[in-house]
């Protein structure tokens, strides 16, 4: 029998709300990228408003577009006319490790190794392409075996990797600029807490994201130009019609050699949000709106991989509040009009102007809003015995934060940082297991908090197993890559130095896996007593 025929309204006042919440994620971590890119390493500000938020946009409009029809075709098939689309948007976590991690560290190297500034932008661009295309590649195949993923890596070890980059690059990271402009950042982030983390009624029943937003523009806008934000007050730009075309390009290609020191780092992205995919799945199905996660997965896949190659450097993912865009009253309106919003506005150019007339600490409170949501979630989805598990693997995460700082040249001079790391006068030196430690940080979190799950769980053979399998990474660099810049390798290709280095980290691997395993018979032997 035929679905009944139902009068579905287009666009609501909960589609409105919607909108607003989607619209300023995404340009809150377009803000950032661009901060970070433009503002910390110094690439031009025209590569990235031109070449890179084009082809990221089109991602974005790509996807929600998908998830609009898919939401229609549900709603036809089931008769509903409360039916939500799933709201998709750029990658908070992997989106900041990327212009963190990768582009900016790579944009970096480029400079010092004598390229000027345009030709160290684009060959940064094709990485960043090149590393889009190889997440999306990764996600479309993944897509076919994501209950599989979902099984073999403990939740722990999931949550845990992806709640360290919450916790010190998302969350972390923006309350030091939040800081910085104070008056500005702090109230904003209070209203945050206040709306968001203590659930309180604002006036007007204005949505937390909103009111943060619109105080922090106020206060800036208000203080700023008479002098009481001191240095931290700075005058907007002209407004400037930046067109740019997402066109579909070869540059990934000339990028892909680019990106093999990265792939610890890029390969743990695209895994994450398969994962991260199949739960935003089952939250909106338990909500009441029953997608097929194959099908979430491959839209998520294909608007990565298009973007990529059309020149994004971001990639997109659904996001985990489907149930919440759904008790506001969102239905499918939102999702259509912030695909054009953000898709068109990458195009024609007024999402770079708008990014430059927003402070980072007016977006900033936004972001550590997610990082403390993203923290929270990892010990909320795991049963309480594995709280362990997840803080340790918060560790290789801080690492990193600390070697981003070290290695900052504004900080740590480059020759005094490579003193330091060479120091080896009483071990391995402070500065050498930091920036080890931290590279590979999100694999190397997810082998310890799944190396802990398994000692919980008592299944210390298999723990054993994990172990062996962090040396064998170590190894070759994927984990704990004993080159500065995380690059990987073969061993016996680095130099004496390094491969004393890189021998220690797989002994200490080796020697943990052989007492767990000597471990795991004397269990077997008191069972048999």
């Amino acid at each position: 029998m035929a679905a009944p025929t139902v009068s579905r309204r287009r666009f609501g006042g909960g589609d409105l709300n919607g909108v607003l919440g989607l619209v300023v994620d995404n340009l809150s971590l377009l803000a950032f990228m661009a901060t970070a890119l433009i503002g910390i390493f110094g690439m031009p500000a025209d590569l990235v408003f031109r070449r890179m938020f084009p082809g990221t946009a089109l991602g974005v409009l790509l996807g929600n577009f998908a998830y609009t029809w898919m939401a229609h075709r549900l709603a036809a098939r089931t008769g509903r006319q409360d039916v939500t689309a799933m709201p998709l948007g750029i990658d908070a976590p992997t989106s900041i490790g990327m212009a963190l991690l990768v582009l900016g560290p790579a944009f970096a190297g480029y400079r010092q190794a004598g390229m000027d500034a345009m030709a160290a932008g684009e060959a940064t661009w094709r990485l960043g392409m090149a590393s889009l295309v190889v997440m999306g590649v990764l996600k479309f195949v993944l897509s076919f075996f994501g209950a599989w993923v979902q099984r073999t890596v403990p939740r722990a070890g999931l949550l845990g990797s992806i709640a360290g980059i919450a916790l010190v690059l998302m969350g972390f990271l923006p309350l030091v600029e939040i800081m910085r402009v104070p008056v500005v950042g702090f109230a904003g982030l209070g209203i945050v807490l206040y709306g968001l983390i203590a659930k309180r009624r604002l006036p007007f029943g204005i949505p937390g994201v909103l009111a943060a937003f619109l105080v922090g523009v106020l206060l800036y806008y208000g203080l700023g130009p008479v002098g009481l934000l001191g240095t931290g007050y700075h005058a907007p730009a002209a407004w400037q019609w930046r067109l740019g075309f997402p066109w579909p390009s070869l540059g990934f290609v000339e990028g892909l050699p680019a990106t093999l020191p990265y792939l610890p780092l890029i390969l743990p992205f695209g895994l994450l949000m398969v994962v991260g995919g199949i739960n935003v799945t089952e939250s909106a199905r338990a909500a009441g709106d029953d997608y097929p996660t194959r099908d979430i997965l491959l839209v998520e896949a294909l608007a990565t991989l298009v973007a990529g190659i059309c020149g994004g450097v971001a990639q997109t993912t659904p996001y985990i509040g489907q149930p919440a865009y759904k008790a506001m009253g969102a239905r499918t309106g939102y999702t259509l009009v912030t695909g054009l919003v953000i898709g068109l506005g990458g195009v024609f150019g007024y999402l770079s102007n708008l990014v430059e007339l927003l402070p980072v600490a007016v977006l900033a409170p936004i972001l550590v809003f997610v990082s403390i949501g993203i923290t929270t979630q990892a010990f909320e989805a795991t049963p309480l015995r594995y709280a362990g598990a997840v803080v340790f693997s918060f560790f290789p995460a801080i690492a990193r934060m600390v070697a981003i700082k070290l290695g900052d040249p504004s900080i740590v001079d480059p020759v005094r940082f490579a003193a330091l790391y060479a120091d080896g006068t009483h071990g391995v030196s402070a500065m050498a297991v930091i920036v080890i430690l931290g590279n590979g940080f999100i694999i190397t979190s997810m082998i310890w908090a799944s190396f802990v799950v398994a000692m919980i769980d008592g299944h210390v053979r298999k723990a054993a197993g994990i172990v062996a399998l962090g040396g064998v990474l170590t190894a070759c660099g994927l984990i704990h890559s004993v080159q500065p810049i995380g690059s990987v390798y073969l061993p016996w290709s680095l130099d004496a130095a390094s491969q004393s280095l890189v021998w220690q980290f797989v002994a200490a691997y080796a020697a943990l896996a052989a007492v767990l395993f000597l471990l795991s018979l004397d269990r077997q032997s008191m069972r048999s007593a």
